[in-house]
C-alpha cells in the first residue's frame, strides 16, 4: 500500500479490522468508518468512494449471510426500500462532487454515523406498524441517491428509520440494512465504472483486511454481542474526521 508507510499500514489495518467488526456485527458495511479512517490517515477524495463501496460489498454480504442464517430477514421489509434505492443509487454513482462539496456533505453525514455510535440515535424497538408503502419509496430513493454520490451504503440512515417508525426490531433492520448496503453499494459501484471510472489497486488490498472484521462481527453480531465502549472510541474517531472535513 503505497499511500502509507510501514508503521500506518499496521495502525490502519487494526483500525480496518475493527470499523469492519463494529458495523458488521449491527448489519452494516461499514462505509461510514471506512472513509472517516481514510480521512484521518490523507486518502485522496479519489481513493475513498471506490474504496469505500468495494468494501461495503463484501462486509454486508458477510453480515447478511449471518443474519439470514438466524431468520432475522424479512423480504417484505425489504423490497419497497430496495426498488427505490437501486436506480438512485446508481444515477448517484454517476455524479462526482466538487472535493470541496464532497467532504462537506461526507462530513455531515459522519456526524450523524458517530451520534448513532454514540446511541443518539438508538431508538428502542416499537410494536409492529405497518410499513406505509409510498414513505418506504421515497425514504429508499434519498437514501439511494445518497449513497451513490458519496459512496456508502446508507444502513447507518436506514436502520434508526425503521426502529424509529415501528416497522422493525433490531436484528429485522440489521438484516434488512445488510443486504440493502449490499444492492447500494452494488448499484453504485456499477455507475461509477459506467461513468469511466475504474477502481485503484490500492482499494483491492484493503478488502481482505475488512473480511476479518466482517466475519468476526457478523459470528458475533447475529448473536448477543454488545460492546459500547468500542463503539464510543470509534464514534469519536468519526467525529473527528467528520471535523476534519468540514473544517480543513
Amino acid at each position: 500500500m503505497q499511500l502509507l508507510n510501514s508503521e500506518n499500514i499496521i495502525l490502519f489495518s487494526f483500525a480496518l479490522i475493527v470499523i469492519a467488526f463494529l458495523y458488521s456485527s449491527v448489519g452494516h458495511g461499514g462505509a461510514s468508518g471506512y472513509l472517516a479512517l481514510m480521512t484521518i490517515f490523507a486518502f485522496p477524495v479519489a481513493i475513498m468512494k471506490p474504496s469505500a463501496l468495494l468494501l461495503n460489498l463484501f462486509v454486508s454480504s458477510i453480515s447478511f449471510f449471518f443474519y439470514y442464517r438466524m431468520n432475522y430477514f424479512k423480504p417484505k421489509l425489504f423490497y419497497p426500500f430496495a426498488i427505490a434505492s437501486i436506480p438512485a443509487a446508481f444515477i448517484g454513482g454517476f455524479v462526482t462532487l466538487d472535493n470541496t462539496i464532497y467532504k462537506i456533505v461526507l462530513g455531515i453525514v459522519l456526524v450523524f454515523a458517530a451520534l448513532r455510535l454514540f446511541g443518539i440515535f438508538n431508538f428502542k424497538e416499537k410494536e409492529a406498524v405497518q410499513i406505509k408503502l409510498p414513505f418506504a419509496l421515497l425514504i429508499g430513493f434519498v437514501i439511494g441517491l445518497l449513497s451513490g454520490m458519496l459512496g456508502i451504503g446508507g444502513g447507518i440512515i436506514l436502520s434508526p428509520v425503521l426502529l424509529f417508525l415501528g416497522w422493525a426490531s433490531v436484528k429485522e433492520s440489521a438484516a434488512i440494512s445488510s443486504l440493502f448496503i449490499f444492492v447500494n453499494s452494488f448499484a453504485g459501484m456499477l455507475g461509477f465504472f459506467l461513468g469511466g471510472k475504474i477502481i485503484p489497486i490500492e482499494s483491492c488490498y484493503l478488502v481482505p483486511i475488512a473480511v476479518v472484521g466482517g466475519i468476526l462481527g457478523g459470528f458475533y453480531g447475529s448473536g448477543y454481542f454488545s460492546n459500547k465502549t468500542l463503539k464510543m472510541v470509534l464514534g469519536t474517531v468519526i467525529l473527528m474526521a467528520s471535523v476534519k472535513l468540514i473544517f480543513p
